[in-house]
């Protein structure tokens, strides 16, 4: 970077005095809960061999994903609520908004895939395993994070070759627009190649989804009872989509809009709203919804239970044998019978 800066500093924060230990506890909680969430679904889908379709090998890319996004959103957040002056190193900064921008990314991608996935389970069932083999869908999730860090790794290089003006950024965590704001040198190829950026990241992942909901709204409509199984299948698809665009619409609003007037409440959801409610949404949802993946968890839970269960019986039976043992150790051996009934002699 072509300038002397050495930090950001962070201007939506507040003074917090003691109530910030009780904010740190509350992000604890909620990042512990997106990790158990998306883990155990990991988990699940990993050790049954019935779940290893392309299905839930997409599932599995979008659960690691969300571990990924929300680890690098609430580490920095626990750090920055506990400090009383809220600055961020550069590299820290750059390596944060990594770390969002391949997040989001690698989400919206992945979120196209799984459309097409479902546009030919429903529309072509028959033709599913030609299409749709387990090395594709693997083959995808590759080149999804590939894409996800090129675009990513170019789109910082931009900015680090900007001479910067000033370090204050409106905002909870460090964003890459905001930070452009911050030039005084030019920025004509940054806009150029950023629209070309989103519009490739937002715009072209719509295809593949409308080209998909189109044929599958065809035939939920041409075959009502089939269309109501495809509409229940999709419904957790659906909800992702209508998230993951709600919150792109916030982060928008929040960075290219000036809403330094507005209440900090709002200052502080809109960027929140995205990495926060994502990670924790798809997990209940696709786990509630989705058949195979709601059966397996039921098995894991009852596998559970049943181990717990043999191992109390044989903690139960290991502690009873050895209170037998102790008490035939301590038992006063018996006399002899005939010390008890001595042998009657005759006079």
């Amino acid at each position: 970077m072509n300038s002397s800066l050495s930090h950001f500093l962070l201007g939506v924060y507040l003074p917090l005095g003691n109530f910030r230990y009780f904010l740190v506890v509350l992000t604890a909680a909620l990042y512990l809960l997106i990790l158990f969430l998306n883990s155990f679904l990991i988990t699940v889908i990993s050790l049954r061999p019935s779940l290893h379709e392309p299905t839930q090998l997409f599932l599995c890319n979008l659960f690691l994903n969300e571990i990924y996004g929300s680890t690098g959103l609430f580490i920095f957040l626990l750090h920055q609520t506990l400090k009383d002056v809220h600055t961020v190193t550069v590299t820290h900064c750059f390596l944060q908004i990594f770390c969002h921008y391949t997040y989001a990314t690698v989400e919206i991608l992945n979120l196209a895939v799984m459309s097409y996935d479902r546009y030919v389970a429903i529309c072509r069932p028959l033709q599913y395993r030609t299409i749709m083999t387990l090395n594709k869908a693997a083959l995808f999730a590759v080149l999804i994070w590939i894409y996800s860090f090129i675009r990513c790794f170019i789109t910082i290089s931009l900015t680090l070759r900007l001479t910067l003006c000033g370090n204050f950024i409106d905002n909870l965590f460090c964003h890459n627009y905001l930070i452009v704001r911050l030039a005084c040198s030019d920025t004509q190829l940054n806009n150029i190649y950023g629209f070309f950026a989103t519009a490739s990241t937002l715009l072209l992942p719509l295809m593949p989804i409308l080209f998909s909901y189109a044929h599958i709204l065809r035939v939920a409509l041409s075959c009502p009872q089939k269309g109501r199984k495809a509409v229940h299948t999709c419904i957790p698809h659906i909800v992702s989509l209508l998230n993951f665009a709600l919150g792109s619409f916030l982060d928008i609003l929040q960075t290219r809009f000036n809403l330094s007037t507005a209440p900090v409440v709002i200052r502080i959801v809109f960027p929140l709203y995205f990495y926060v409610l994502q990670p924790i949404l798809n997990p209940i949802m696709y786990g509630m919804k989705t058949s195979a993946i709601q059966t397996a968890c039921k098995d894991s839970i009852k596998i559970k239970k049943i181990i717990q269960n043999r191992l109390a019986i044989c903690e139960a039976e290991g502690l009873s044998n050895q209170r037998s043992q102790d008490t035939g150790l301590h038992r006063a051996p018996l006399p002899p019978e005939h010390a008890i009934y001595p042998l009657s002699t005759s006079p």
